[in-house]
């Protein structure tokens, strides 16, 4: 049973609405001060979906209340009471995270319609927060979010890496999340609380990389007026991931295989062996052995790099995991919105949308494209105009008549269209039929029977 909390400094008001309230099926708790109801819900055992509070009261007002109560459950709702000359403070309320407000005085029916609401608004946060949690325990790895066959093998591959101290070789498309599988690896292994580098190989010149990693003695060239470290030695004792690996000039790939093999390398300089004791990422976005075959990449350190190896997948061939990703996204993004607007999805066509773009820029371009509908989208379903232009141009082209006989029959070529659309429907879904007819916009039944229908073998 849903429970309320009645919050007035008048003693007789909230034992009035206590009886309303109680006539139609809640539970209530009363208070009369702002504090009084602050310890209530700092209670642990007090469960309570909705706080109607009045505006004006001593000590601590409503808006005051409010603040307090967004720091304990910002997602419970506070409904505020108060007199027609201060509906200002009310709509400040209201930008300040308060559900609604009602005006004093109220009808009984109104004040019923108005709770009711604010609970089942609740209620559909509770389990979505519910259903978010079970989510993250099954198909979250630290930051990387997939419930594809695919991507929980990575996640097993990477449980299994994470203890060890082998060097790691990571190869996948731009924009596949490599850096945040190589801090996965790291931030679950014993190497933790030790540093996690990152060095993007292919973003500097090879002197100013060289430098970079190994650092540099006091007058090693012009302009090093003191000694500097390297990448090298500020991940001492913890992980150096080294991004863009196949774009390593061969000089630094001779000095990389050094560093692997004695476990100690030399400032820009310098004469003297420093010791490091680091675990070695590496990511790239090229095929590495195809590389050593070309004489682009140095076989042995190929070898040395490809102790523990794993391919990440491009997104287009993990669809199934576009909507939990989505979801995660607008999670993220939400602090850009204000409470009052926040976006609780995405409609069917966006939906059709993403599902059907070929993803080049993988999940870096999904979270991109999610980012700027957070901002420019206007209400609280993220629709096509909120998207880039590139989702906009890739909206089915519309049909050619002048393709079609003039004496073709009308149920001949819309059975020929719907065929066409479930078979397409189904190569974007990889064969997983519910998605299909999610694509659709049909039931997985209908779906069965049209596929029989039309003899389609996925």
């Amino acid at each position: 049973m849903e429970t309320v909390l009645i919050v007035d400094d008048e003693k007789n008001y909230p034992l009035i609405l206590s009886a309303v309230l109680q006539d139609v099926g809640y539970e209530t708790l009363t208070a009369n001060s702002g504090m009084e109801a602050l310890e209530i819900l700092n209670h642990a055992n007090a469960d309570v979906d909705l706080v109607l509070t009045d505006m004006k009261m001593p000590v601590m007002d409503g808006i005051e209340l409010l603040e307090k109560i967004k720091t304990i459950n910002p997602h419970l709702p506070v409904m505020m009471m108060t007199a027609y000359g201060t509906v200002e403070k009310a709509v400040e309320a209201m930008q300040k995270g308060a559900y609604n407000y009602i005006l004093k005085p109220f009808d009984n029916e109104g004040l019923i319609i108005f709770v009711k609401k604010a609970i089942d608004m609740y209620q559909v946060i509770k389990e979505n927060l519910r259903l978010r949690d079970v989510v993250e325990t099954r198909y979250n790895f630290g930051n990387i979010v997939g419930k594809s066959k695919r991507m929980q093998e990575v996640f097993e591959l990477v449980k299994k890496m994470a203890p060890s101290s082998a060097t790691v070789l990571i190869e996948g498309e731009s924009g596949t999340g490599k850096e945040l599988v190589a801090k996965s690896i790291h931030f679950n292994s014993p190497r933790k609380d030790k540093p996690f580098i990152a060095v993007n190989c292919s973003a500097l010149s090879e002197n100013l990389l060289e430098s970079e990693l190994f650092g540099h003695e006091k007058g090693a060239f012009t302009g090093a007026i003191a000694m500097k470290k390297g990448r090298f030695e500020l991940a001492d004792s913890g992980t150096l991931f080294l991004d863009e690996i196949g774009e390593l000039s061969q000089n630094l790939q001779v000095k990389l295989l050094r560093v692997l093999q004695e476990r100690a390398f030399e400032r820009v300089g310098g004469i003297r062996a420093v010791p490091v004791n680091i675990r070695i990422i590496a990511a790239t976005n090229k095929n590495l052995k195809h590389e050593t075959e070309q004489g682009r990449f140095r076989e042995d350190l190929y070898y040395r790099l490809n102790v523990l190896y794993l391919v990440l997948p491009p997104l287009r061939d993990r669809v199934e995991d576009i909507r939990l990703l989505v979801d995660h996204m607008i999670e993220k993004y939400a602090s850009e919105r204000r409470p009052d607007q926040q976006v609780t999805g995405v409609d069917q066509d966006v939906n059709r949308l993403l599902y059907g773009y070929s993803w080049p820029g993988n999940v870096r371009e999904l979270e991109n494209a999610i980012e700027r509908a957070m901002v420019l989208c206007p209400g609280n379903i993220i629709r096509v105009s909120d998207l880039p232009k590139e989702f906009k141009k890739s909206i089915g082209h519309s049909l050619h008549l002048e393709g079609i006989s003039e004496n073709a029959k009308l149920y001949e070529t819309l059975d020929m269209v719907e065929k066409l659309m479930i078979e397409r429907a189904l190569a974007t879904s990889h064969n997983v039929q519910s998605r299909a007819a999610e694509l659709l916009g049909i039931g997985k039944s209908g779906l069965n029977q049209k596929i029989k229908k039309y003899g389609i073998k996925p």
